[in-house]
């Protein structure tokens, strides 16, 4: 018998017992990683018809973050009182961040799907703050991921994904006309300016204004007579096609944008689909998620 084979016998168990230390490691490393979990905080909708922009964002981000809890809070308290009626509840922040703590997640990444920075998400950042206060300890980290539009790179991202999303519907001379949602007291008037400017640098056919900002429909239709441009596509610059997009965008009443400006002489085709069934926004929202590393829980680090 070769002195090789005479050896073996003595190195077997020695090699099988690494194997079973690097299992035993592995294992442990793994139980010690903590489990992550995603909240996706919107506003919220109730109408059946919006709902596909919310599916395919969710989709997206099971996609992104595999084996992974992802829970949804709506910030309206009014849309989850209706949806507590039919039967589709739908929890808060604070219910939100309780579901994942009872799966055991320690590593929350909350994403906010707000398209602007406004009064809407101070007031997400401010609910989550007052979690945390409340039950210390409980996440390792919180990660809390910014609005969709709040850089420069992030309005053009947004505007090449809206724009190759109308496919060949819309022909050569034709204006797109996108409807943001604004505030009366002007917190994200300039976040939309810069978006505005940027979305004409990738198309200067593409007017914006907004249902409460400082830009209104009336600056609209004087830029579009200025232009003088002939016919408008409609589309909400909003996560989803929901009340605003179908009355205030859409709508047959006299007010709704459509009618003002078929009474100002322009033709009107609406594409009612919303910024959560447009590709390209979902991946951005992803990436916000992904990239943020403002942990919630620990004070800022200076420079």
């Amino acid at each position: 018998m070769s002195r090789t084979l005479r050896v073996f016998p003595r190195v077997l168990p020695l090699f099988l017992l690494l194997l079973a230390l690097l299992a035993a490691s592995v294992q442990a490393a793994d139980q010690k990683a903590p489990k992550e979990g995603v909240l996706l905080v919107a506003f919220g909708t109730s109408v059946p018809e919006a709902l596909p922009s919310f599916k395919a964002v969710d989709a997206s981000f099971k996609a992104a973050f595999p084996d992974t809890p992802v829970v949804w809070s709506y910030t309206s308290q009014i849309i989850r009182k209706k949806l507590a009626k039919q039967g589709k509840p739908v929890g808060g922040i604070s219910d939100g961040l309780a579901a994942l703590a009872k799966a055991g997640v320690k590593v929350v990444r909350v994403q906010s799907l707000h398209v602007m920075p406004g009064e809407e998400f101070t007031e997400l950042e401010r609910a989550v703050l007052l979690d945390i206060q409340k039950h210390p300890g409980r996440f390792e980290a919180v990660y809390l991921g910014r609005p969709l539009l709040e850089s420069h790179k992030d309005a053009l991202s947004v505007a090449k994904a809206v724009l190759a999303d109308m496919g060949g519907k819309r022909r050569k001379g034709e204006a797109v006309v996108l409807m943001g949602h604004g505030q009366a007291h002007g917190r994200a008037d300039l976040v939309f300016e810069g978006t505005r400017a940027t979305f004409k640098e990738s198309d200067p056919l593409v007017f914006m204004a907004t249902v409460e900002g400082a830009r209104g429909i009336d600056d609209l239709l004087a830029e579009l007579k200025a232009h003088k441009i002939k016919k408008v596509w409609l589309q909400p610059l909003m996560v989803v096609a929901g009340d605003h997009a179908r009355n205030d965008l859409a709508g047959d009443e006299e007010d709704s944008w459509a009618s003002k400006l078929k009474a100002a002489g322009f033709k009107v085709e609406a594409n009612l689909k919303g910024l959560g069934e447009v590709p390209g926004v979902r991946d951005l929202f992803v990436d916000h998620a992904k990239q943020n590393v403002d942990d919630l829980t620990k004070e800022p680090k200076k420079q």
